[in-house]
């Protein structure tokens, strides 16, 4: 008995400390065929990828489907100890400007159990489409590694001028959801637009994600998820719901990675990647199956 003890401390120390699951979502920022064929801009991008187990990435515009491939590619390149896969969206968006939604995900590590690209919805009595200018992306994954074991995440890029609108609708998405999976374990994540000249203190009381205490807002008020020195805005948000994944949520975990400061970069050269910081949270491993694993 001892000796299963001691073996399970030992294993338990000798286990990976990047065991926990890193959730990350990032605007990359106009992310197409110039970036791709910018050496510089990827080798940053491979850095900043490879710290996450799983990533949203915002803001793709390559309609020939090519920048990411050439990117997760690039990845699984650089990352040799993990294997990398990818889901993307449809290309979105109301008039001939689009974008996709990405998943990069570790698929060593994490499952795709289904996905759901929100539809377009019509207003009743009019050929008016809703509120989203790029509907929500959502996935389901499976997490063996992890204490949650399932969760959704929600993907959002909002419209600046139509910020607050989306996010108060991301509510309608959330209960949709929740019916349509039967999960409590929600995170709704991405470049909401959720802060400085987008959102009014009076505009926020109607939002049902600030309104509704069950939602937790990770990336707070206070944050700076933009690279230049001259603003400081909360722009992108880490929302989660569900006491499963709220419990397994590491504390202070929830932040904006400063790239330039990791990488002393000037601001010019974080600008050549993208205007936003990434903003990421990790989840608490068990323990328990990473022990079974390792030894």
């Amino acid at each position: 008995m001892r000796t299963a003890v001691l073996l399970f401390v030992v294993g338990l120390c000798v286990l990976n400390v990047t065991a926990a699951l890193k959730i990350c979502a990032f605007n990359v920022q106009s992310f197409g065929e110039s970036k791709a064929n910018n050496k510089k801009v990827m080798g940053i991008l491979l850095k900043i990828l490879s710290r996450c187990d799983l990533c949203l990435i915002q803001e793709v515009r390559d309609s020939k489907g090519e920048a990411i491939q050439a990117l997760v590619k690039d990845l699984n390149r650089y990352d040799q100890s993990n294997s990398y896969s990818y889901v993307e969206s449809e290309r979105l968006g109301r008039k001939t400007y689009k974008e996709q939604y990405v998943y990069i995900y570790r698929n060593n590590v994490l499952r795709v159990k289904e996905h759901y690209q929100y539809p377009k919805q019509k207003t009743e009595g009019t050929n008016d489409t809703d509120v989203f200018s790029r509907e929500p992306f959502i996935i389901r994954f499976h997490s063996p590694t992890t204490l949650v074991k399932d969760f959704v995440l929600i993907g959002q890029h909002t419209c600046p001028r139509n910020a607050m609108k989306e996010i108060d609708q991301l509510y309608a998405v959330f209960k949709g959801i929740h019916k349509k999976w039967k999960t409590d374990n929600v995170m709704i994540l991405g470049d909401l637009n959720a802060a400085c000249s987008y959102v009014t203190i009076k505009g926020w009381r109607a939002v049902r994600l600030r309104s509704d205490p069950k939602f937790q807002w990770l990336i707070g008020d206070d944050h700076d998820t933009t690279v230049r020195e001259k603003t400081h805005c909360a722009y992108d948000r880490i929302i989660v719901h569900g006491r499963e994944i709220i419990s397994c949520i590491v504390p202070g975990s929830a932040q904006p990675f400063n790239f330039k400061e990791n990488f002393h970069l000037t601001e010019e050269e974080a600008l050549e990647v993208s205007d936003h910081f990434p903003v990421e949270v990790d989840l608490k491993p068990n323990h328990r199956y990473l022990l079974r694993n390792e030894l």
